[in-house]
């Protein structure tokens, strides 16, 4: 393994397979983007430690569900490396808030006053963005720097590598990663993003989660449990 490599703080399951994109150009070329951001005093989220947490919080064979997101909350606290999730004490957003209201109406789960999803993830629930890092107060702001490459070379490992997985892409961004999974060894569930502005048009009443844990349970795998616990 090389130096680079080993500078990067990544769980060991997925760096043997996803390692070698840190040597790739275009992961040498997004790691100057953030250096020069951050030498010119912009604030980037989240912080450095947390870029991979959605990794380091599960191992790649533990994987049983992806949720791909676009990018990280933009705002002060929120994003800590998990999509949709916010640190504890932070407020659950407008999207998260309307997750939890299918899921209430999916499967009767009462509505959580937190937003913090590290129980889904320690289930195996893989919380995905298409873009690991942004600036503060500026969406989508490191679009199209090569995170984009990066999560497809993470998808396109999961595609290859297991089999039984089940996807949940909401919205027409994460929907793009769809080309890269193979639909006849993977549950593809795509609907409309849970954002407000589009939430009504498809996200309320998809039945995703109760969809995934009875594709689960025939793949002879334990359900998720989509019931936060309290902090």
């Amino acid at each position: 393994m090389s130096e680079i490599q080993d500078r990067v703080q990544l769980r060991p399951s997925w760096k043997d397979r996803i390692g070698e994109e840190f040597e790739k150009e275009y992961m040498q070329n997004l790691r100057q983007f953030l250096i020069r951001e951050k030498r010119s005093g912009k604030v980037i989220y989240p912080e450095g430690d947390k870029i991979f947490n959605a990794m380091n919080l599960i191992s790649f064979d533990k994987v049983k569900v992806v949720v791909v997101g676009q990018d990280p909350y933009h705002g002060p606290g929120q994003a800590h490396g998990l999509c949709f999730s916010v640190k504890p004490g932070v407020p659950p957003p407008p999207s998260l808030k309307n997750i939890f209201k299918e899921l209430h109406d999916d499967l009767q789960i009462p509505v959580s006053s937190h937003g913090y999803l590290k129980s889904w993830a320690l289930q195996g629930v893989l919380l995905l963005n298409s873009v690991l890092t942004v600036e503060k107060n500026r969406a989508a702001s490191h679009q199209g720097k090569g995170w984009e490459q990066f999560t497809d070379a993470i998808i396109t490992k999961l595609n290859n590598e297991h089999s039984g997985l089940v996807f949940l892409l909401w919205g027409s961004y994460a929907q793009k990663k769809g080309r890269i999974i193979n639909k006849e060894r993977h549950l593809v569930l795509q609907s409309p993003h849970p954002s407000p502005l589009s939430a009504h048009r498809g996200f309320f009443g998809n039945g995703h989660f109760s969809k995934t844990n009875i594709y689960l349970t025939g793949q002879s795998r334990n359900e998720i449990n989509w019931n936060l616990p309290p902090l």
